[in-house]
């Protein structure tokens, strides 16, 4: 049996927890990563929006993971829920708002493995890669049980653990779950034609059918549908796949290839009651889960690391050590507003599309044509959508080089 002792634990090994254990550690917080590293390939990609793009540039992660990404320049919308009152195509330019990009697509694995050297090149980190079995809290600090017998103390420990997080059900967390009548197929796709940097969103009855480029020739769909409906897609061979995605989007890209592995995602919601108990922190899907619409999961969830440093960090500065109430407090506030008014954004999307409704179905096409046509509004709902102006981290608040 060994023990040992650090400032701050992370649980969880994915993009959210190897980037909150590169922040402490960067940071000078002696610092351990508990959990292994999962990198197969499963067809699920991110798109990390310019607040995170600043975030990882903080880490000094961001050069490594720019060279495996593709801008995002350009996000079109286009209704094809068959609506009476379906406005026409709407394209969005990230030009509009001064940035190179609205953010960057990248495999979910090769963003992970791109942390994990950024993490391995940290000198106040250690990774264990054992499961944590077990959690005590106290007020002299926490204690993690290992899986191989040992024991990690740390002053706080940081519950990246996903949503089925076994630290949050120890800590008595609550949580709200719920799901909807869809499913979403994931697949990486290869085509003739140029994506030109551009995200295209097929708004359509079952949901949003979403392609979005990779570099090359290829691009990553998320496509939901309704449940039955995503499992037969999900049993079809790869060229039977490829041609219903090509009918689907129109042929807009040409000729469709299955270039890599393939997902059926639930599409299910959760949230907690509270972000933090005694001595841990909820981030990440530990903290909520969104369905794949709208790029909010991943983003959000390095907001909560972002956040959660910045309270840990401003705690110190008033004498506070990091797993204290005053600094875990501080962090709950400011997560708060931010999660539920992004919960409420991407639920309210999603089942207007599933109303057919007349009078949601006018309200949504007036919407995305004041958007089109009215340049103020559409220009502050850009930046809104990429980085937030009220409360930003401060990790997500620098020059973008992107």
């Amino acid at each position: 049996m060994t023990e040992s002792t650090y400032n701050v634990a992370v649980v969880g090994a994915g993009a959210v927890g190897l980037s909150a254990a590169v922040a402490f550690a960067r940071d000078g917080f002696k610092t351990v990563l508990v959990g292994g590293l999962d990198t197969r390939r499963d067809g699920r990609t991110v798109a990390l929006l310019n607040g995170s793009v600043r975030f990882l540039e903080a880490l000094g992660a961001w050069p490594a993971i720019v060279r495996e990404a593709a801008p995002l320049e350009t996000m079109r919308i286009v209704d094809d829920t068959g609506s009476l009152f379906r406005p026409p195509p709407a394209s969005f330019r990230a030009g509009e708002i001064g940035l190179d990009a609205f953010g960057w697509n990248i495999e979910n694995t090769a963003l992970v493995e791109k942390l994990a050297e950024a993490a391995q090149a940290c000198v106040n980190l250690t990774h264990v890669p054992e499961f944590a079995t077990g959690f005590e809290a106290s007020d002299t600090g926490a204690s993690l049980t290992l899986a191989g017998g040992g024991t990690v103390r740390a002053s706080l420990v940081v519950a990246a653990d996903g949503r089925n997080s076994k630290l949050r059900q120890i800590a008595g967390i609550g949580t709200r779950t719920w799901s909807y009548p869809q499913s979403a197929v994931t697949v990486i796709l290869a085509h003739d034609r140029d994506h030109r940097e551009t995200s295209t969103e097929f708004h359509t009855r079952h949901g949003p059918f979403t392609l979005v480029p990779l570099p090359g020739r290829r691009s990553s769909l998320v496509w939901v549908t309704s449940k039955a409906e995503a499992e037969r897609l999900s049993q079809l061979d790869e060229a039977a796949l490829a041609a219903a995605i090509e009918r689907q989007a129109q042929s807009h890209l040409g000729v469709m290839r299955v270039d890599g592995p393939r997902g059926l995602v639930p599409m299910t919601g959760l949230s907690v009651n509270r972000y933090w108990a005694r001595r841990v922190a909820l981030v990440g899907e530990a903290a909520h889960v969104f369905p794949p619409i709208g790029a909010q999961g991943l983003n959000l969830g390095f907001r909560d690391v972002a956040s959660l440093r910045d309270a840990v960090v401003d705690g110190q500065n008033e004498g506070h050590e990091p797993g204290s109430e005053e600094t875990l407090t501080r962090y709950q506030s400011s997560r708060d507003l931010d999660v539920r008014l992004r919960t409420a954004a991407v639920d309210g999307l999603n089942r207007t599309l599933l109303t057919g409704m007349l009078p949601t179905d006018f309200l949504r096409g007036a919407g995305l044509l004041a958007l089109s046509n009215i340049g103020p509004l559409r220009r502050v709902v850009m930046r809104e959508g990429v980085l937030p102006r009220v409360g930003a981290p401060r990790l997500m608040q620098g020059a973008s080089t992107g």
